[in-house]
């Protein structure tokens, strides 16, 4: 979660490395300005208002604060996300526009890439949602709900249905409903871990 200015910076410079969005250069300014990246520009405000939320939503900075929770808002309904902030870690890759749903409640630690459709909720009208590890790759229309843990360097494929938790490291888990179909290397599939 983000506690001052410095872990505001680092999630964003983890968050560019992990969508790989190229340095600051003239070129790549020009190109941002005629057509941004707004997967990239959703990210960036998630991680001010978290920021905010956390850090600075008192006096004047209030007003920002406000303006920062409507232009978020405008940009979730664009895209088709319905991302809460303080869910996910550092490093986040959203891959796709699309319908995404993720529980407030729900923990996603470093370096997860998601895929669109997926949903990452609660079960039967519980407030505990799932808490998933570090690098964490979730294919596109993955369903993973309920009072579960992943853990860290899993892979969960296309359409899963998530529904227990899982304890091994290094995985792949698919099917309906899920469960573990093979070992994975995570750095294969999140190539900024590299």
């Amino acid at each position: 979660m983000i506690q001052n200015k410095t872990d505001y910076k680092y999630y964003l410079d983890q968050d560019r490395k992990a969508l790989r969005i190229g340095q600051n250069s003239v070129l790549g300014s020009i190109i941002s300005s005629i057509s941004p990246n707004m997967i990239w520009v959703f990210q960036r405000t998630l991680r001010k208002l978290e920021y905010y939320t956390n850090c600075k939503n008192k006096g004047l900075s209030k007003i920002y604060y406000l303006y920062l929770k409507y232009r978020f808002k405008k940009i979730s309904l664009k895209l088709g996300f319905s991302i809460p902030t303080n869910v996910f870690g550092p490093g986040l890759a959203i891959v796709h526009y699309g319908t995404i749903v993720i529980n407030g409640n729900a923990k996603v630690g470093a370096n997860c890439r998601m895929h669109a459709c997926v949903n990452i909720g609660a079960s039967g009208g519980e407030e505990e949602a799932p808490l998933l590890g570090d690098n964490v790759y979730i294919a596109p229309g993955a369903k993973i709900y309920g009072n579960i843990t992943i853990p860290n360097n899993t892979a969960i494929g296309a359409n899963a249905v998530v529904n227990k938790s899982f304890d091994k490291e290094n995985t792949i888990i698919a099917g309906v409903p899920a469960k573990v179909i093979g070992e994975v290397n995570i750095k294969q599939i999140i190539k900024h871990l590299n």
